[in-house]
């Protein structure tokens, strides 16, 4: 704390000590305001040329954000659920205890007033305050007007803070709450069902991921935050809810950057009797939907960059994609070792233990992700990294899978499901081996879910969207620490 803002608080406090003694409540609870700005507004919108000349009062409450005094009157504009108003406050009108107990007060405090609305000779409408009362005093002055929270580490560590001073920050948790709304609406007008899964799970599985451990007690058994929905989505799909979706929180033990957050949102579903392909039609459908309910068209502009989300987006194959966009020679892609030299010559880093499909989904990684800036689906990848997708009929070295890429970055993952128990078996098997040689993220042995594959599951699509990664790109976010309100930091 700086000594400019020590000395503010100081005077606060003793501020907040005479009104104690003065016997003012500080903290009352018993104001009902019977109107917010925002209704107040649109009551002028419609009713401008007779509001001021049929004494309509009104009963409203905010934080005062700026005070203008003038003697024996006032104008104050306070703040209501990011909605400004002013309002005029007279000597006269109010009351002499009244009145000096406003002229005490602070930018910060709460307060509840009532009147009639006038306009100013500059035509701003006004509230013209016959009553005034303190609601909640401030004990810490706000950050200055005009500069606001420009420091981005102040603003995600003291969010509330930023959602006071910042109209823009507001905007966009605003847009974040449509956006989710209107992907549940969609998935509603499509048949699915909403449900909730375990957050604390016996074994992480659904993705290749490190973990959070925790410790159950009264069980005396480690749990771990769950890693993705998947598997226990796929289980409600076996006892016949051929339609649902969960949007919920996942955990990742890794990194903290502007596009990773160890707490994030997705959202998974599942459709029987859908393959790959259907689920990328329903996205490209609900992509649309909702850019342009938040947007008003389908074309957005982030970071510079026009995206147009309008139907008929690029679908091309893994493989296709290394040579047509990332440059590497066709001829090479399927050799491992002129494919390993080629990363060698790219300073891709490569593991001794990756196999081939490992190797050409780095290049991929490295060469052609960065490229894709218009809504692309990339189709095709290799069985060794999707423990959990159908093999493809025409090459099972290949898998029915489909990553969607905006940007320049990874916005969907889904793929038809393996229903059979025997090969999703063998898969985890696959994954087991990779942990023994060194692999951390690789998936756990998972007996409970073949066991429940063994009940028969019909055929099966499932994909999962990045709702920050999407609401980054509707509010044209740089970073994912500007659309999760409180993201992981650094301890001070």
């Amino acid at each position: 704390m700086d000594n400019k803002t020590s000395n503010l608080l100081d005077i606060r406090k003793e501020k907040i000590n005479e009104l104690k003694t003065e016997g003012i409540s500080l903290y009352p609870n018993d104001f009902k305001p019977d109107h917010r700005v925002c209704e107040v507004k649109g009551i002028i919108e419609q009713n401008a040329e007779t509001l001021g000349e049929n004494g309509r009062k009104f009963c409203l409450a905010g934080r005062m954000m700026a005070i203008n005094k003038m003697g024996k009157s006032s104008f104050v504009r306070f703040q209501d659920a990011g909605e400004q108003m002013q309002v005029y406050i007279q000597k006269n009108k109010v009351g002499d205890d009244v009145y000096a107990l406003f002229k005490k007060l602070d930018i910060g405090d709460f307060i509840g007033v009532e009147g009639p609305l006038f306009q100013t000779r500059t035509g701003e409408w006004t509230l013209l305050a016959e009553s005034f009362r303190l609601l909640s005093k401030s004990v810490r002055p706000l950050p200055e007007k005009f500069h606001g929270i420009k420091d981005p580490e102040k603003r995600y560590r003291q969010r509330y803070l930023d959602l006071i001073m910042n109209e823009n920050t507001r905007q966009i948790f605003k847009k974040r709450s449509a956006i989710v709304a209107a992907m549940r609406r969609f998935f509603d007008k499509n048949g699915f069902m909403e449900v909730e899964t375990p957050m604390m799970q016996t074994l992480p599985g659904g993705a290749e991921a490190t973990p959070f451990k925790t410790w159950h007690n009264a069980l005396g058994m480690e749990l771990y935050l769950r890693i993705a929905p998947e598997l226990y989505l796929k289980r409600l799909v076996v006892g016949g809810f051929e339609k649902v979706f969960e949007i919920n929180r996942n955990f990742r033990n890794e990194g903290v950057s502007t596009r990773h957050n160890p707490e994030f949102t997705m959202v998974e579903f599942y459709q029987a009797y859908a393959t790959y392909e259907d689920l990328m039609n329903l996205t490209e459908e609900m992509f649309c939907d909702i850019v342009t309910q938040i947007s008003g068209e389908t074309r957005i502009e982030y970071q510079g960059l026009t995206i147009d989300f309008a139907k008929g987006w690029k679908r091309i194959s893994m493989i296709d994609s290394l040579s047509e966009i990332g440059g590497v020679d066709p001829a090479i892609v399927n050799d491992p070792q002129a494919l390993l030299a080629h990363a060698e010559k790219e300073n891709i880093q490569i593991a001794k233990k990756d196999r081939h499909g490992k190797v050409m989904t780095k290049l991929f990684d490295a060469l052609v992700e960065p490229k894709l800036i218009q809504p692309t689906f990339i189709t095709g990848y290799p069985v060794e990294v999707s423990p959990l997708s159908r093999k493809s009929e025409a090459d099972p070295e290949l898998t029915d899978r489909f990553e969607l890429f905006i940007a320049g970055r990874e916005i969907a993952n889904g793929f038809s499901e393996i229903n059979d128990p025997e090969d999703q078996y063998n898969r985890f098997i696959m994954q087991v081996r990779q942990r023994d040689e060194g692999n951390d993220e690789a998936h756990i042995m998972d007996t409970e879910y073949v066991e429940a594959l063994e009940y028969g599951m019909p055929p099966t699509a499932g994909e999962g969207i990045g709702i920050d990664r999407l609401v980054m790109l509707l509010t044209d976010a740089a970073s994912i620490r500007e659309v999760i309100l409180f993201p992981h930091m650094k301890n001070q």
